[in-house]
């Protein structure tokens, strides 16, 4: 019988990503501005002294925030852009996308959609930060979209990168009223609309 594995974080740490954890979800639910340091009191159940001890203000906590959603949805945009052609790792994007909003309840929708939205006139680093994860999304798309060009899987008439930011900025605006209407079908409306303007079979 193998020995259970021990957490090794140190207290400060575990504390650290129980606030991160707990700032999350708040801002996802009510967004940055409306976000206060007395909501993450509550939710945590620390002192605010403490949430100043791992944080220096808000402006660190929402960028640690955005840092941490960048890693984890990387991460995530990784694990379904696979398959055995360029076309399937497509189809999977398309098909891990809708299962993400799906097991979300179609709530909260893109934080990074909605920081461009909430703060793109407001906060310079915030925004920033967000156009940059939208560049690395948007990269890591065309890499896909320019090997099915190549394959012969889709349209090669137009170039990837128009491509690519046309999939980002779809998905992002299918995501959007997904979250408005709590349903799934502008999303799926918008992955079927993809297909045929790639050029995309299943």
């Amino acid at each position: 019988m193998k020995p259970l594995c021990r957490d090794t974080r140190s207290k400060g740490e575990l504390t650290k990503e129980r606030i991160l954890s707990e700032a999350s979800r708040l801002i996802h639910k009510k967004g940055f501005e409306a976000t206060s340091i007395s909501d993450l009191v509550e939710a945590t159940g620390l002192k605010k002294g403490c949430l100043y001890f791992h944080f220096s203000g808000k402006e660190e906590l929402s960028l640690a925030v955005l840092e941490k959603a960048k890693a984890d949805f990387l991460a995530f945009l990784d694990s379904i852009l696979v398959g055995r052609t360029p076309g399937a790792r497509l189809n999977n994007l398309f098909i891990g996308i809708l299962g993400a909003q799906r097991e979300m309840g179609f709530s909260g929708g893109c934080i990074f959609g909605n920081t461009a939205l909430e703060m793109g006139d407001k906060d310079r680093r915030l925004s920033s930060f967000v156009r940059k994860v939208f560049h690395d999304i948007t990269e890591r798309v065309r890499k896909v979209v320019k090997a099915a060009q190549i394959a012969g899987q889709i349209r090669n008439d137009v170039p990837d990168m128009i491509l690519a930011r046309h999939i980002v900025m779809a998905i992002e605006g299918g995501i959007m009223l997904t979250r408005l209407e709590k349903t799934e079908r502008p999303l799926k409306d918008c992955i079927a609309s993809l297909r045929v303007m790639l050029g995309l079979t299943k």
